[in-house]
């Protein structure tokens, strides 16, 4: 017993190293432009471009005084110390252009805003365009280049109002530019969807936050509950708190993401644990806590614990009789449902959108989420047939690897809540 606790401790030990920094989506940064024309005398555009500060100011290779600067009025007096390399930074990987050739900006001010808790450096440009009425606008970002190795694959948000068309875009390094008559829906539209793909798919705490509700099904009644709940739940909060209907600081979000892993992993471990000190040898989630003599007169007993699961029980929809149904049986949905609420304002903090209703919008929004839900789908159709197999072909083996997977998770998490906790303190 001791050499199996050591082998789950060293195990998930090894997994909490592999997880690395406890940020969901810091690996990478966004930029969110507003782009709208205007018929100022001497002004055809004005933009406002929120950057992350820190890496603005890193990116823009200014000394440290510079990007370590804490606090909004030291910030916005680091951004009117070095305007000018600011400017230069910004204007070299932003352009407007008009009838194929590039206006002139024009910095109009500069400000400090938070998004999700972060500081961004909110700069306000105007845009001087020549050439013939009737022409069209693009608009082309390079901003945090990956070369520049303080950010990779960051991406520009852009909403714009242009040439009589209002739209949404997503401009990445592979598609830098929008084009006003050309960006069409579908393209928009598909823009969205793999933003919204890869911000699950890269978003560890809402992937581990899937995995620790796999662990806890053993039917495929359970995952599709339980899938469910969690998706419904989240889009409501995600589409609510993008259109700007609901406001929840990220400082409370964050922390309670990270708790709502470790509850989910926690439940997850006792059921484990408390299935392998069975005399059956149960080792499964609440939801099959079978009575022992039941076990043992089924013939499903593996030595050492673990019970062999017969494929079919992962079909029915029903519980069997003789089983009973457990206090996380009983909160399981609602904690879920509970727990969707606050990924859903995570989802919504990570895409950084909170400006007010519009049908152009909303429609970005939908695509994003279902983005989000076809890698969440993805990741369920390939884990819980696995976890499936594993659990009839060696249900010891499999005890032991989810136990410690369990540790793992809960542990990451912990540790992303009490990071994520300091900064709010």
């Amino acid at each position: 017993m001791i050499r199996r606790i050591t082998l789950v401790s060293l195990a998930a030990a090894a997994l909490v190293a592999v997880a690395g920094p406890a940020v969901a989506h810091d690996a990478t940064s966004d930029v969110y432009a507003e782009v709208t024309g205007t018929t100022t005398s001497d002004i055809d555009v004005v933009a406002t471009l929120d950057l992350e500060y820190d890496l603005l100011m890193k990116s823009a290779w200014l000394r440290a005084d510079a990007y370590a600067a804490a606090g909004r009025d030291a910030q916005v007096a680091k951004l009117a110390e070095y305007e000018a390399d600011v400017d230069a930074y910004v204007t070299a990987r932003f352009e407007v252009a008009y009838d194929g050739e590039p206006c002139a900006p024009s910095l109009l001010g500069a400000d400090v805003v938070e998004r999700n808790s972060v500081a961004y450096a909110a700069l306000d440009y105007a845009y001087a365009c020549d050439g013939d009425p009737g022409q069209a606008h693009r608009v082309t970002s390079a901003l945090f280049p990956d070369e520049e190795s303080f950010v990779h694959s960051a991406e520009t948000l852009v909403r714009y109002d242009l040439d009589g068309e209002r739209g949404s875009a997503v401009l990445t390094a592979s598609s830098p530019t929008l084009a006003t008559g050309e960006w069409r829906l579908a393209k928009q539209l598909g823009s969205f969807f793999l933003l919204g793909a890869e911000h699950l798919l890269f978003g560890p705490d809402h992937v581990l936050f899937l995995l620790a509700l796999l662990i806890g099904a053993r039917r495929l009644r359970d995952v599709v509950l339980v899938a469910t709940a969690f998706t419904v739940a989240h889009s409501v909060t995600f589409l609510l708190a993008a259109l700007g209907l609901v406001t929840v600081s990220g400082a409370v979000v964050e922390p309670v993401i990270a708790a709502s892993i470790a509850v989910v992993a926690g439940a997850d471990l006792a059921g484990l644990w408390r299935g392998g000190r069975r005399g059956s040898g149960r080792w499964s989630p609440a939801d099959d806590d079978v009575a022992a003599d039941d076990d043992v007169a089924g013939g499903g007993v593996v030595a050492g614990g673990g019970v062999r699961v017969d494929l079919r029980d992962t079909l029915r929809w029903s519980r069997p009789s003789g089983r009973r149904e457990t206090l996380w049986d009983r909160w399981r949905l609602p904690v879920v449902v509970a727990f969707g609420l606050v990924h859903g304002l995570g989802f919504a903090g990570a895409l950084g959108i909170d400006a007010a209703w519009s049908w152009d919008l909303l429609w970005s929004l939908l695509v994003f989420n279902i983005g989000i839900e076809a890698v969440q789908l993805g990741i369920v159709a390939v884990a819980f047939p696995l976890l499936v197999v594993l659990r009839s072909r060696a249900p010891r083996a499999a005890r032991w690897l989810l136990m410690a997977g369990s540790v793992a998770i809960g542990l990451v998490a912990l540790w992303w809540m009490v990071e994520r906790l300091i900064p709010a303190g």
